[in-house]
């Protein structure tokens, strides 16, 4: 990452982070009450909406609703669109076929690890946000209390002190990105099974990790987004939650767009709620047998469209281990990520999405070659 001088805000920032190198322990037997109250309301709530996918995805962007000027519960909401979509892959056609069950099962637990464990991390950020609202105080001293990093507790004070929403959304980003990268990246059950898997390679070298965001371009659905190679790479998973974050709010007119489609269309798991076209929740196909159907992004005369299910019909909630309690903040040079970009960026997918497609069917029909 480049080192330019750091602007002016992001000075404020350092210096308030290097306020709090000193982690002070907690312990909540020097809480009042009401303050104990909080807390357990605030578990309470994101334990009830962390059961899977589908619940988080919502719990997202009904908060955004509520608190617009939240835009990471946006940006999460999108991405955990996708993050759905790919679990579901592993029970629909062309990517299942690539796979056995055993593939299968631990893609599952790391995409679902990874979700669960950025619900629980971030929401109860944002319902301390609301409850801080709620009572016009600051209350961000109690998010040590719930595990979130010091980096966010100065983030937030920042926020509710000058709202930078820009600066929240990024910083954010990194947070998340970085939770991620002690949890799941340099797990070692994820790294040799999932990351460093001649699958997951192989779907790298196709570009199927597509970040999709559909919206309604006039009566037909049309999709913007980008594609993130090198998924153990914390720096370009931060640099794609920053283009992801321009794609979506730069311009007020597509967000509308990208909005008015998402509380429209309730996420389900299913690509078939972008693309009722090609995708279907009911598996039209015969068992055991799978001819090309794909042609220029549509489904040939007479073909059935791909199976792509719900979520609850591929998958059932899963009880996690709690999340390991460390703290990934240990230097302000991470600060640099939230400077402005204005940098233009080519949000085209469609034609690389279908081309993919396209190429994963063709693997599928190959499998018997490729995995001999």
């Amino acid at each position: 990452m480049e080192k330019k001088k750091l602007q002016e805000k992001l000075v404020y920032i350092k210096s308030e982070l290097l306020k709090k190198q000193e982690k002070i322990p907690v312990n909540e037997m020097f809480l009042t009450l009401e303050e104990k109250r909080i807390l357990q309301n605030i578990r309470s709530q994101t334990a009830r909406w962390n059961l899977n996918n589908v619940t988080r995805t919502k719990a997202y962007l009904d908060f955004f609703c509520g608190h617009p000027d939240i835009h990471w519960a946006f940006l999460g909401h999108m991405v955990s669109r996708n993050g759905g979509w790919n679990m579901t892959d592993l029970k629909g056609d062309i990517v299942s076929k690539l796979m056995n069950d055993e593939t299968k099962n631990i893609f599952f637990s790391f995409l679902e690890r990874g979700n669960w464990l950025i619900f629980q991390d971030a929401f109860p950020q944002f319902l301390l946000y609301s409850e801080s609202e709620r009572r016009n105080k600051n209350l961000f001293y109690l998010l040590p209390y719930l595990n979130v990093s010091v980096f966010m507790q100065v983030i937030w004070e920042y926020y509710w002190q000058f709202r930078d929403r820009y600066v929240l959304a990024i910083a954010q980003v990194i947070n998340e990105q970085s939770y991620l990268e002690h949890r799941i990246i340099h797990n070692p059950k994820y790294k040799d099974k999932v990351l460093n898997s001649f699958q997951f390679v192989l779907q790298d070298f196709l570009s199927v990790n597509h970040i999709l965001f559909p919206f309604f371009n006039e009566n037909k659905i049309t999709l913007l987004g980008q594609t993130l190679h090198q998924f153990d790479s914390l720096h370009e998973r931060i640099m794609l939650g920053k283009r992801l974050y321009r794609i979506l709010f730069h311009d007020n007119e597509q967000y509308d767009k990208f909005f008015h489609w998402a509380i429209s269309n309730p996420h389900t798991g299913s690509r078939k709620d972008y693309w009722k076209n090609i995708f279907n929740d009911i598996n039209e196909g015969v068992p055991g047998k799978y001819s090309r159907r794909l042609k220029e992004c549509s489904v040939k005369n007479g073909q059935p469209k791909l199976y792509s299910p719900i979520l609850r019909n591929a998958w059932k909630n899963v009880k996690h281990p709690e999340a390991e309690l460390v703290d990934w903040y240990t230097h302000w040079e991470v600060i640099r990520y939230l400077q402005d970009d204005d940098q233009e960026i080519n949000s085209d997918i469609e034609g690389d999405y279908c081309e993919a497609l396209e190429k994963l069917e063709l693997a599928t029909m190959a499998k018997n070659i490729i995995f001999k």
